[in-house]
């Protein structure tokens, strides 16, 4: 391989290893915490006094305890988990980017 190609080589392997980096950036979503939407048991953290952390909430869309989805889609009714999928709410229930006094555990 003659000087030419080498050079041309190098540069075609650069462009292409910046091409992955600016596209793994572009997918890669801003994950935010999103409170009352876990199922019980199924919460990211924090599940209010008492609880130790994830997997801790005792009932469906426990307002106090939160789960990571794509930044933008917390306070909708379908919010994208930050592991992928969408999660339908039920009825007009909303996420909430600060702790919910509802669903509670007694």
């Amino acid at each position: 391989m003659n000087s030419t190609n080498k050079t041309l080589f190098a540069t075609a392997i650069a462009t292409a290893v910046m091409g992955l980096g600016v596209a793994g950036t572009a997918a890669a979503q801003e994950q935010v915490k999103c409170y009352g939407v876990s199922l019980a048991g199924e919460n990211d953290c924090a599940a209010g006094p008492g609880t130790t952390c994830a997997g801790t909430s005792k009932v469906d869309y426990q307002g106090n305890s939160w789960t990571l989805v794509e930044e933008g889609t917390c306070e909708t009714s379908s919010p994208v988990l930050a592991e992928g999928g969408e999660m339908m709410l039920p009825g007009d229930r909303m996420g909430s980017l600060e702790p919910l006094d509802r669903d509670l555990p007694s």
